[in-house]
């Protein structure tokens, strides 16, 4: 599936807090239905064989809909269930390394939380970059803060798209000010709403709003 920067308005990162993969494929399908652009499974405490499981049946959904499905962390997982592309963070495989066994036209993600991170990434052959926390995030306590300033600054310091993540919601997304994201990277705001479908709509409508023109 081709990739651009429109990909990276509403990006969804799925948060497993049922037993029952039923309810997860059934909280992607009204995230889809609301209008996410993109949609990564994050599974931390899967073996391979069922995150592969879990990744092909999601692929085929995100696939009728138009919209890549990325892999958190693992290159195996995404390869073998034919996911779209992968993303990792700092201390996971390097950027490099994934190109090499991959590939043009297979999409790679990478977090940076500083500019010397940013401009690595790009130069090892990533597509977009994760930027934040840009607010303090439930699913991931201790992670690091940047403020507006910085996240104005690894933005702008390459020329591939980026898009902020880190307890972004309703309520906070205006406070985002930087004219060189492409999206929003949203968790709980979206899969721990009452209406997922709703969720996503009014979130896309705001992360029209601060994403770059």
């Amino acid at each position: 599936m081709s990739f651009s920067k429109d990909d990276l308005l509403l990006y969804a990162v799925t948060d497993r807090k049922s037993a029952d993969f039923g309810v997860l494929y059934e909280q992607v399908r009204q995230a889809l239905e609301g209008g996410v652009t993109m949609v990564q499974l994050r599974e931390k405490n899967l073996g391979d064989e069922e995150f592969i499981s879990e990744a092909i049946k999601l692929k085929e959904l995100c696939e009728s809909r138009g919209v890549p499905l990325i892999i958190n962390d693992n290159l195996a997982v995404a390869l073998k269930s034919g996911a779209d592309g992968i993303h990792v963070g700092i201390e996971d495989m390097p950027v490099s390394e994934i190109r090499r066994q991959t590939g043009e036209g297979f999409i790679i993600g990478a977090t940076a939380k500083t500019v010397e991170q940013a401009q690595k990434a790009e130069r090892e052959g990533a597509d977009y970059l994760g930027i934040g926390a840009v607010f303090p995030s439930s699913t991931k306590q201790n992670a690091v803060r940047i403020t507006n300033e910085q996240l104005n600054q690894i933005a702008s310091s390459v020329s591939i798209p980026s898009v902020a993540i880190g307890g972004i919601n309703l309520k906070n997304i205006e406070q985002i000010k930087c004219n060189k994201i492409s999206g929003i990277a949203v968790v709980s705001a979206l899969f721990s709403a009452d209406d997922i479908k709703t969720a996503a709509q009014q979130l896309k409508e705001k992360a029209k709003a601060v994403a770059e023109k």
